[in-house]
C-alpha cells in the first residue's frame, strides 16, 4: 500500500523577538507597518533607507534608543541606501524598498546569512511570510484568570493572497469577539487548583477552605434577553465562550447552552411560579463558589439581570466575599415581549410612561391615567385579581389588556380584552406562563386587536 501527503510549503510558528534584533530595509508605509508590528513585539529594529515616510519618522521619534527603556523595543534609523552587511546579528529582515533589485540583494544576503527574511514585493523571493493577525482579549481585565490567558492569536497565510488573509483574519475576529467560536482555556491544572468539574472543600457558608492560594476566578450577571438566542448581547455571549461554570435561569436563552463544550459545567437553578427548588440563598452561594475555586461563572438570566432577576442580591454576595463580578444588561421582556406583538409600551398620544410590576399586589400605586401603561410580569394566575383592583383603582372596564406568551418562543401568542374581559379570555384560551400582560389604550396598537377586537 503507498500513502501521499500534502506538500505544505511553509512551516507555521510565531518568533519571540523581544529584545532580538530585526532589520527593515526600507522607509515606505509598508516598512512602518512592519516595523510598528516588529517594536510591538518589543524587538530592536534597525531601518535601512534614505528617507522614511511620516508614519515611520513618528516610529523613529518615538522609539528612539532611550525613549522607552521599560518596554525593550527601540528603534535606530541608518540614513542611507542598504549594503551587503547591515544584516550582521540580524534574528529576522524585512525587505520594503519596492525597487525589485535591492530587494532581491536583501533576500539573497540573508540567504547567505541564514536569516529569515520577509520581501514586500515579491513572495518568491521570501524564506517568511507575514500573516494576517487579529488578536483577541480573553477575560475580565479585572480577574487573575485573565493575566494568565491575555489573548487568543490568529494568524492567517492565504496562499500568498494578502487581500483574501485579511478578509479570512477579519471574519475570524468578527466570530472570536462575539463568542460564537470558543474562547474558554483548555489546559491542566496548577498544582493546587481544582480542574473543572472538582470541587475542592467548600464550607456551608460558601467559603472554600484549602491549604494552598487559589487564583480567584470570576462572576458574570449576564441578560440574556426574552428567550431568543439573537437578542443576547455580544459581550454576554462572549463570556459564554469563556466560561468555565455557567448557572441558568429557566426563561434564559437556553439555545445558547448548546454551544458550550462538553467540558462546561452547567447547572439549572431555574424557577416555575410557586415552585423555587434552589432557594436564592444557594444561588449566591453556588455562584461564590466556584468563583472562589478560580472558575469563570456566567449567571445566565432572561430578561435583564436587574430587572426582577435578583442580580443586585447576587452581586453583594459577590462581593462580600471578594469575588470579581462583571453585570451584563440584557434586553427586558418587560419592553420586548410587548414589542414582539406589535405593542410599544409609550407613543405619542396614547402613553406617556409606563410602570412594570411583578403582580397584582402594588397595582394601586400606579397611576390611574389613560397615558399611563401597566405592563405586568409574571402576573397570569392572578389576572382576575389584578383587572379588578385597576378598575376599582379607577381605570374603564373598557382599558384595552393583552397577554403575550412565550415572547420571540415557538409558541408566542397574543390574547386581547379589555379589564373586564380578559381574566375569562385567558382562561378559554388556556394561556400559561411565561407571559406578559399589557394594559392601556397601546393594546390597540396591536395587530392582535385589529383581528380580535373585543365585543
Amino acid at each position: 500500500m503507498t500513502t501521499s501527503a500534502q506538500h505544505h510549503e511553509t512551516y507555521p510558528l510565531g518568533l519571540r523577538l523581544a529584545g532580538r534584533l530585526a532589520v527593515v530595509v526600507g522607509g515606505g508605509p509598508v516598512a512602518a507597518r512592519r516595523t510598528r508590528g516588529l517594536l510591538d513585539a518589543g524587538a530592536v529594529v534597525t531601518v535601512v533607507a534614505p528617507f522614511v515616510c511620516e508614519d515611520l519618522a513618528d516610529l523613529v521619534a518615538e522609539h528612539a534608543p532611550g525613549a522607552r527603556p521599560a518596554t525593550g523595543a527601540r528603534l535606530t534609523w541608518v540614513r542611507r541606501d542598504y549594503l551587503t552587511g547591515d544584516l550582521d546579528g540580524a534574528w529576522l529582515a524585512h525587505a520594503a524598498t519596492g525597487d525589485p533589485a535591492v530587494d532581491a540583494q536583501v533576500a539573497a544576503d540573508a540567504e547567505a546569512d541564514r536569516v529569515f527574511c520577509v520581501t514586500a514585493g515579491d513572495a518568491h523571493l521570501a524564506t517568511a511570510w507575514v500573516p494576517a493577525v487579529a488578536r483577541t482579549r480573553v477575560g475580565s481585565p479585572s480577574s487573575a484568570a485573565a493575566a494568565a490567558d491575555a489573548e487568543v492569536t490568529v494568524s492567517v497565510n492565504a496562499g500568498r493572497d494578502p487581500r483574501r488573509a485579511q478578509r479570512v483574519r477579519d471574519a475570524v475576529a468578527v466570530l472570536l469577539e462575539t463568542g460564537e467560536l470558543p474562547l474558554r482555556a483548555v489546559r491542566p491544572a496548577r498544582a493546587g487548583t481544582p480542574a473543572p468539574g472538582t470541587d475542592g472543600e467548600t464550607s456551608l457558608a460558601g467559603a472554600v477552605t484549602a491549604p494552598l492560594v487559589r487564583p480567584v476566578g470570576s462572576v458574570a450577571l449576564v441578560g440574556g434577553g426574552p428567550g431568543d438566542t439573537g437578542l443576547v448581547s455580544v459581550r454576554g455571549r462572549r463570556l459564554l465562550a469563556e466560561a468555565d461554570v455557567v448557572v441558568v435561569d429557566r426563561l434564559g436563552p437556553r439555545g445558547l447552552l448548546a454551544e458550550l463544550g462538553d467540558d462546561v459545567e452547567v447547572i439549572d437553578v431555574g424557577k416555575t411560579p410557586g415552585h423555587h427548588p434552589v432557594p436564592q440563598a444557594e444561588i449566591n452561594r453556588i455562584l461564590v463558589h466556584h468563583a472562589l475555586v478560580g472558575r469563570r461563572v456566567v449567571r445566565l438570566k432572561g430578561g435583564d439581570p436587574y430587572v426582577f432577576g435578583r442580580g443586585g442580591e447576587e452581586l453583594e454576595a459577590c462581593r462580600e466575599h471578594g469575588v470579581p463580578v462583571e453585570v451584563v444588561p440584557g434586553v427586558t421582556s418587560a419592553v420586548s415581549v410587548p414589542a414582539a406583538a406589535g405593542i410599544p409600551v409609550t407613543h405619542r398620544g396614547l402613553s406617556r410612561g409606563f410602570t412594570v410590576l411583578t403582580g397584582h399586589e402594588d397595582v394601586g400605586t400606579v397611576p390611574a391615567a389613560r397615558d399611563h401603561t401597566v405592563v405586568l410580569l409574571m402576573g397570569v394566575s392572578r389576572l382576575a385579581e389584578t383587572a379588578d383592583a385597576l378598575v376599582a383603582q379607577g381605570r374603564s372596564p373598557g382599558t384595552p389588556v393583552a397577554v403575550v406568551e412565550d415572547g420571540y418562543g415557538p409558541r408566542q401568542r397574543t390574547t386581547v380584552g379589555t379589564l373586564a374581559t380578559i381574566a375569562e379570555r385567558a382562561r378559554e384560551a388556556g394561556v400559561r406562563p411565561p407571559a406578559v400582560t399589557v394594559v392601556g389604550d397601546v393594546v390597540t396598537l396591536s395587530p392582535a386587536w385589529a383581528g380580535a377586537a373585543p365585543r
